[in-house]
């Protein structure tokens, strides 16, 4: 039994022809089905302006019976059948009101006939039949994991064991052209199949594609379509509902401090794990039944609904388990290969982009957008995290910051740690654990911006911008200098020892800056030019990394849009009858022409970005003390 890899799809006068990747001979065969004719729904029975419209088009209609999301009841509606081929979404925009017209026409068929982009098929006669088999033994580990699942959720391990036995089987070696590429990547080739398998997606399309939302609405259709589920349109999914911002997350202002063995506790993918386990989904959010109106969405008059498992629910949530229950343990599993550890990081991190998105597509992506199921799902998230800031605190636990999913608990001890996750999943039946352990943390009165040194020495700097990567390598080098003083603090007596090690290693650098006992290849700026430097020769003002690159030019050296140049920072001198104030590296004399003030200044701001919350400011005039901080 021969294997092939669907490929492609394409649409032609005579029907759908789709590309298949044989591997073993390295060709493709090509599959025509003439049968199949391109589809949408209107609604029955028949209104005197659809029946003409219909017989004007010389449609074929048919009464089929489809299940309603929102109802989940069976409802009869028109099948209308048309010839074209390519005018799908625009014949169907012809009548007051029509379904699945903006369904990509290759795509609908897919979803129709079972079969999977990416994936292994078999070819009997003109049919192509989709492959589900992986081996044994990866099965029963498979079905070992995720045994929980299958008897609490029959729904979610249909669903996962359908991604996984896709995403298990090999890849296919083809040839760039195969593609329509001049060169392969061989980790965007792999993330390609991957895409392709979960979201429906030709090959060549997940290749190139960065959209998120295309996947995720992919996957919604796919799913409907195959559950025989009527896909609504973007104002049926929207329930109608206006426009509106929608309340974010909850975040517990820091107290303010130096804190020693800061422990940072979170939720894992907290948003797509609330739409899993709080069962949010379009239809799930204000249902019809009178019984689950007590089922309040926490701060919200919105209620979700307790009979049925929502499909958005559903599909999140085997997204979500496949990645942190399969592919993220994998890609730290040292007893399978490197490269198998690799590919599974590379799936895990893709899988991830896709859950990131799941709250965000229901905001502002039309098709996918729903306000009420948007704010349920950040209002559960506010919940979430004042119920574990209040069980930490009656639980004896020391809360100093909180923020969207992530709680800092100072000095707390391992038992505590334990309780606190053991308590969290027993009663909000989600799984916290931790995410960093801080030898010292700083937190500033500002949010969402702090300052970390990990047990191992590693500093951990977020909401700052410390050091740019195009900064010269002597400030980077005088900062990490910094930081490592830092990585040695395990009280205040430390902290002040380091704080002044701090300051005295920032006098010898301005010290050596002034005295010029630097090279000129540690003082470079590298940037990238992101437009063409020759529209810049006349213009009035001349951004630094572009004066770089018209002397170059004059030097009889190309350089182009997106070329990197390398400037050193001069005293200001006239060229082209302007004022310039750098020159290219290789074109600087002597140490004597560096303007030593512009980099002083630049190796304090840097610095003071990330020093600052701690009390250390680099100005030479002030003096500073722990009790300033305190």
């Amino acid at each position: 039994m021969e294997i092939y890899y669907l490929i492609d799809s394409e649409a032609t006068k005579k029907g759908i022809e789709s590309r298949l990747y044989n591997p073993s001979t390295g060709r493709m065969k090509k599959i025509m089905d003439t049968r199949y004719r391109p589809y949408f729904f209107i609604p029955h029975p028949l209104s005197r302006d659809d029946e003409e419209t219909v017989l004007g088009l010389g449609a074929k209609t048919r009464v089929v019976e489809k299940r309603n999301l929102f109802t989940g009841k069976m409802h009869k509606i028109i099948l209308v059948e048309i010839e074209e081929f390519y005018n799908l979404k625009w014949i169907s925009e012809k009548f007051k009101k029509a379904w699945e017209g903006e369904v990509p026409l290759i795509l609908g068929y897919v979803y129709d006939h079972d079969l999977a982009f990416g994936a292994q098929h078999i070819i009997k006669g003109e049919r192509i039949k989709k492959v589900s088999k992986i081996s044994e033994e990866v099965r029963q580990k498979f079905e070992e994991k995720f045994s929980d699942v299958r008897r609490e959720d029959p729904k979610k391990f249909v669903l996962l064991e359908k991604w996984f036995t896709l995403c298990s089987q090999p890849l296919p070696e083809m040839a760039p052209d195969s593609l329509g590429v001049a060169e392969i990547d061989p980790d965007r080739y792999f993330l390609a199949f991957m895409l392709s398998r979960l979201a429906n997606l030709p090959v060549h399309r997940a290749y190139f594609s960065r959209q998120v939302s295309t996947w995720i609405r992919s996957i919604l259709h796919n799913y409907l379509r195959r559950n025989n589920i009527l896909i609504p349109t973007s104002d049926e999914l929207r329930r109608e509902e206006t426009k509106r911002s929608v309340e974010g997350a909850l975040t517990f202002p820091p107290e303010q401090g130096i804190y020693f063995n800061t422990v940072v506790t979170d939720f894992e993918s907290l948003y797509p794990s609330l739409i899993d386990v709080y069962n949010l989904s379009y239809e799930t959010i204000d249902c019809s039944h009178q019984e689950c109106k007590s089922n309040r969405v926490p701060g919200l008059e919105h209620h979700v609904c307790k009979q049925r498992r929502g499909v958005y629910s559903v599909l999140i949530g085997s997204i979500k388990d496949l990645r942190i229950h399969w592919f993220k343990p994998l890609a730290r599993d040292k007893s399978v290969s490197a490269e198998e550890r690799r590919l599974a990081q590379a799936t895990s991190q893709l899988l991830k982009l896709i859950l990131v998105s799941s709250y965000g597509v229901t905001i502002r992506i039309r098709g996918l957008a729903r306000p009420s199921l948007a704010e349920s799902i950040t209002a559960y998230g506010r919940y979430i995290l004042q119920e574990t800031w209040n069980i930490a605190k009656n639980g004896g636990l020391h809360p100093i910051y909180g923020d969207t999913d992530s709680l800092f608990l100072d000095n707390p001890t391992e038992d505590q740690i334990s309780w606190l996750i053991k308590t969290v999943k027993e009663r909000l039946r989600l799984d916290l654990a931790v995410d960093e352990r801080y030898a010292m943390c700083v937190l500033p009165r500002a949010m969402k911006a702090y300052f970390g040194i990990r047990k191992d020495g590693t500093a951990d700097i977020k909401g700052l911008t410390a050091i740019k990567s195009n900064s010269p390598v002597y400030i980077q080098n005088v900062f990490r200098d910094c930081v490592k003083e830092m990585s040695e603090v395990k009280n205040l007596a430390d902290f002040e020892i380091a704080k002044e090690r701090i300051q005295r290693i920032i006098r010898d650098a301005i010290k050596n800056l002034k005295t010029g006992e630097i090279s000129l290849k540690d003082l470079e700026y590298s940037v990238k030019l992101h437009e063409n430097p020759q529209d810049k020769r006349e213009k009035t003002t001349i951004h630094q990394p572009y004066q770089c690159a018209i002397q170059l030019i004059d030097s009889k050296k190309p350089v182009r849009r997106g070329d990197t140049v390398n400037f050193v920072k001069v005293k200001p001198f006239t060229y082209r009858g302007r004022s310039f104030t750098v020159k290219p590296t290789e074109h600087v004399e002597s140490f004597q022409d560096v303007k030593v003030e512009d980099y002083v200044r630049n190796l304090k701001t840097a610095l003071n970005q990330t020093f600052k919350l701690i009390n250390i400011q680099f100005m030479e005039e002030e003096k500073v003390t722990l009790s300033d901080f305190i």
